[in-house]
């Protein structure tokens, strides 16, 4: 594994072996919204169960976008009760793609805390792998952490900078291309993030990122979506290939909030 993908990812083996040795792991499971799915369902054993909606992001408003970033004291005291401190690994998965457990990697990035990894193949490749799984629903560790987090760490967009490198940089819309085709920024290159996963679901091997990358050259990279998830995601496959990109963290739904603002439709930049 390179570098730049140990920094991002980590696989169901290395992961296990983090546990069999009793090294200090937070696993998060994470869910978008409270209620999404049944509190007892299966999930690696030990893992807390978080959310996007109440956990990793601020209280929408009518110009913010479905997810914006949340404060950073609410952000930390939450990373404490799930037991996050200096020296402890961060591990992040959820069951439906990955998408959900970038936006958590991404957001604990922004906030400073950098030993955050993300399940490689999510829960299906560590139920897959025929590994113990728990039905237990739990919300906080046995020990407080004492992590102290800032914010600021991750390079994100503002909708006039989305719009001035779609422009002049590379701006990349991370939905699926019915979502790019029905209406996108103008000058967003198509870029769904599911074209970065193998047939498994988990990420693409190195030289295949890359090559996915290589038009893209060396110019600035930003990326967007519907509500920041997809775009973290493609973000995250990024940073495996060794490439850095601004998240614009409103996205779309931030984007359609000013009636002013363009859109263009069908499979062209516009």
């Amino acid at each position: 594994m390179s570098e730049a993908r140990s920094r991002t990812l980590i696989s169901i083996a290395g992961l296990a072996a983090l546990l069999e040795a009793g090294a200090p792991v937070v696993l998060l499971d994470v869910l978008d919204e409270q209620g999404a799915a049944p509190t007892d369902r299966a999930r690696i054993p030990g893992a807390l169960s978080v959310h996007l909606a109440s956990h990793f992001s601020g209280k929408p408003t009518k110009t913010s976008g479905k997810r914006p970033l949340p404060e950073i004291m609410d952000l930390q005291a939450d990373a404490r009760r799930w037991g996050i401190s200096p020296g402890v690994t961060v591990v992040v998965y959820d069951a439906t793609g990955g998408a959900q457990a970038s936006r958590a990697w991404w957001t604990l990035r922004w906030a400073g805390f950098e030993t955050v990894r993300i399940l490689d193949g999510g829960f299906a490749a560590w139920k897959a792998s025929g590994r113990p799984v728990s039905h237990d629903h739990v919300e906080a560790a046995d020990k407080a952490g004492v992590v102290r987090l800032t914010p600021g760490h991750m390079p994100t967009l503002t909708a006039a900078d989305a719009a001035a490198l779609a422009r002049e940089g590379v701006l990349l819309d991370a939905r699926g291309r019915a979502g790019y085709v029905a209406g996108h920024i103008p000058g967003a290159l198509s870029a769904p993030s599911s074209d970065n996963l193998d047939a498994s679901g988990a990420f693409k091997a190195d030289a295949d990122l890359h090559a996915g990358f290589a038009a893209l050259g060396d110019q600035t990279l930003g990326v967007y979506c519907g509500s920041g998830n997809a775009a973290a995601h493609a973000i995250a496959a990024l940073s495996a290939a060794g490439l850095a990109a601004s998240l614009y963290v409103g996205s779309w739904t931030a984007w359609t909030t000013d009636p002013t603002r363009p859109a263009a439709t069908g499979p062209e930049r516009g």
